[in-house]
């Protein structure tokens, strides 16, 4: 269950919620299966599967949301529809218009539905409701937003935020890269992408190579050139690797090894194993987001 990805987000410091009154709230949209006539359903579950919506571990939240799919691809309908169409010509001796096109379109989508085969997944979200994070673990805003939209449907109030820093992502790793040196308690890692502003986006990307002095130059002559960067893998107090992209996501997050077997020796089962893996999980994460932060300049708060 260690997050692999952070889309950050901001709560009130403190949220002011009860945990008991957050957990019924959310049971007012829980997950059930996909009915065989709509394309999608969605719902929380429990992030433990012990039944609880909450899993709470000393002022530490996790909730999930699962999302169940119906696969209909285009292709079928259209050979359908076209195969229907023919037929329909034949037998009417014209071609049908757009209006009869459009609803026999709909009418095989509702035949075939029922036949179509389910993708389920899951996306996991940690709140500290004290500090007033809001993190969820996801490769794309579109899937954090899923999670968002039906907390706003289920939730009384939701006073959520976006994260904003003083100097913004791009920004500051251009100057980290210009500079050959990242902020204090970070290390420059391998990779890193650098995109020119024009309509071409020209872009370049160096994947598994030391951006050290031979490549320095390089990197210069593309910021100088007018490329910015746009994702840069970083490494955080020797315990954290990810990968910062421009718009402020974690990304291709990784803890060291040694966090994962201190958390294996304190467990002696499957339930004493999440909990110490979101111990520590939530624990380092505590101590890095106010440092990524504060190496983007400090966050930007809006006033009440």
């Amino acid at each position: 269950m260690w997050f692999k990805n952070l889309q950050l987000y901001r709560l009130p410091t403190p949220w002011n919620i009860d945990l008991a009154k957050f957990d019924e709230q959310l049971s007012r949209g829980p997950f059930v299966k996909c009915p065989s006539n709509q394309p999608m359903s969605r719902g929380w579950v429990s992030p433990r599967r012990d039944g609880a919506l909450v899993y709470s571990l000393g002022q530490q939240w996790m909730i999930a949301l699962s999302v169940e799919q119906r696969l209909l691809p285009s292709s079928v309908v259209n050979e359908e529809v076209k195969e229907r169409a023919e037929l329909m010509e034949a037998q009417q001796g014209y071609a049908p218009g757009r209006k009869q096109l459009k609803e026999l379109r709909e009418r095989v989508t509702e035949e075939l539905m029922p036949r179509a085969f389910t993708r389920r997944r899951t996306t996991y979200v940690w709140i500290d409701p004290k500090n007033g994070w809001f993190c969820v673990d996801a490769g794309s805003p579109a899937k954090a937003e899923e999670v968002i939209e039906h907390l706003r449907h289920c939730l009384d109030e939701f006073p959520l935020t976006m994260l904003h820093t003083q100097v913004s992502p791009q920004a500051a790793m251009a100057d980290w890269l210009a500079g050959g040196e990242a902020p204090a308690g970070f290390t420059i890692d391998r990779d890193c992408e650098l995109k020119a502003a024009g309509e071409e986006k020209a872009a370049v990307r160096y994947v598994r190579h030391p951006l050290g002095d031979e490549i320095s130059g390089e990197i210069k002559a593309h910021l100088a050139s007018g490329k910015m960067p746009t994702k840069l893998a970083l490494t955080w107090d020797d315990r954290i690797s990810f990968v910062l992209g421009e718009k402020l996501e974690v990304k291709r997050l990784a803890f060291l090894d040694i966090l994962k077997e201190e958390a294996e020796k304190s467990a002696e089962h499957a339930d004493e194993q999440f909990d110490a893996d979101f111990a520590l999980m939530t624990g380092e994460l505590s101590r890095f987001l106010p440092q990524l932060v504060e190496a983007l300049g400090g966050e930007v708060v809006e006033a009440k």
